[in-house]
């Protein structure tokens, strides 16, 4: 994990990985091709031509953010951040570990959401609008498709596609609502990219960072919601499928990152990526384990016992393995009693 290997030695370990990417990604493009597997009852309007359901009918309106400008932003940025980072870090098997595991988030929260776009789907808010419902074209017979669906339910008032005269591409993808296939990949590459920062800056770890680090690992929490939050600007979903689309893409990340790195938010480990060929040995000899990119209190030091990892003497913990010392020898946090020798101070004056 200390060498950067061969292309072939690379190749395979990670062959079977590339084979189930490809296969997963034209899965997905399948599914999101294909037309939507239920037939879905709409109601249209009342005897007197108000609309039933004017959450439906909103205008169709161009996209804030397209869903290939989602998707490329999604993985771009994170790819870009980790590329960055191995300015410092130096460490092939980092940036491969946290690429790899990136692909892993996004491949499968798209495969995952366009099943349940395919199977459960939903009303878009624009759907009326690219329906263009009549329904005079309305249709009952027997072995006609939809057929008793039609001027169906309480009232009447319900229909299926058939009386729609819009585009079918268009209506295909109206009926295909629930989840938000932007913000399933927003998250699914953001939330990634914030385990990633917070473990390699030690956000969340022994010592109190610096405000910048908080608001570098927020960033991309910031962006996802963006992404998500402007489709209900733009009417093309609900908010309850972009609420299930962060759900899916954040899962996938957490999935993910945990995956390919030896933790999420135990920080004594969570920067450490997993070896294929050998299981992880928590301890203060692991491999890697100054693969960060702050180098305050010892995290990030080379050459030292532990390839600086903050788990030996100098850093207050007594056998490198995670037993704190007691005393207050060498670099550790050095904790002095209150009220007690010569030396009393009082509590004001320690603050």
């Amino acid at each position: 994990m200390v060498t950067r290997p061969t292309f072939g030695q690379w190749l395979k370990v990670t062959w079977l990985d590339i084979l189930t990417m490809v296969i997963m990604g034209a899965l997905g493009l399948g599914i999101y091709e294909a037309h939507p597997a239920p037939t879905r009852s709409f109601a249209v309007t009342f005897s007197d031509g108000e609309v039933v359901y004017p959450e439906f009918a909103y205008p169709m309106r161009k996209e804030i953010v397209p869903i290939w400008l989602a998707a490329l932003l999604a993985s771009l940025i994170p790819i870009f951040v980790i590329l960055m980072m191995q300015i410092r870090i130096r460490s092939f098997w980092d940036a491969n570990n946290a690429t790899i595991g990136l692909l892993y988030s996004l491949i499968t929260a798209a495969v995952f959401q366009v099943f349940i776009k395919w199977l459960i789907g939903g009303l878009r808010p624009h759907f009326l609008t690219v329906c263009r419902p009549d329904v005079s074209l309305a249709s009952n017979n027997p072995g006609d498709v939809g057929a008793g669906y039609n001027a169906a339910g309480f009232t009447q008032i319900y229909y299926t596609r058939e009386i729609c005269t819009g585009d079918i591409n268009e209506i295909d993808d109206s009926l295909e609502s629930m989840p938000s296939g932007h913000t399933t990949a927003a998250f699914a590459g953001f939330i990634y990219l914030y385990l990633y920062l917070n473990a390699k800056l030690k956000v969340f770890a022994n010592y109190h960072p610096a405000m910048w680090k908080l608001v570098a690992i927020y960033a991309p929490v910031l962006g996802a919601c963006l992404i998500g939050g402007a489709l209900t600007i733009d009417e093309f979903h609900n908010w309850y499928d972009v609420l299930a689309g962060a759900i899916i893409g954040t899962v996938m990340a957490f999935s993910a990152y945990r995956m390919t790195y030896a933790a999420i938010w135990d920080w004594r480990w969570n920067h450490i990526p997993l070896n294929r060929m050998s299981p992880f040995t928590f301890g203060g000899d692991a491999e890697l384990a100054g693969a960060t990119f702050t180098r305050r209190v010892g995290w990030g030091a080379s050459g030292a016992s532990g390839a600086g990892f903050p788990f030996t003497e100098e850093h207050g913990f007594g056998n490198g393995a995670g037993q704190m010392s007691s005393g207050a020898s060498g670099h550790g946090v050095s904790r002095k009693p209150i009220g007690t020798g010569t030396g009393t101070r009082r509590v004001d004056d320690m603050v």
